[in-house]
């Protein structure tokens, strides 16, 4: 159950991350730098998740699912 609290955190997050940086660049007329710096964020968090899923599989904490 705290893998999936976990997931769902870091995926509101990219998310929240992803529309932060659409508020920047329609406030700032694509002329400042803090939507490369959310969208610098949304990427790092990204491949924080994708590290994470790729450890839990690996420790057993995310059991494999064949069809």
């Amino acid at each position: 159950m705290l893998i999936k609290t976990g997931i769902i955190i870091l995926l509101v997050l990219i998310i929240a991350s992803l529309f932060s940086a659409l508020t920047f660049l329609h406030k700032d007329q694509g002329k400042g730098e803090r939507t490369a710096r959310a969208l610098t964020i949304r990427i790092s968090l990204s491949i924080l998740l994708f590290i994470l899923l790729m450890l839990g599989f690996y420790f057993g904490v995310i059991p494999e699912r064949g069809l």
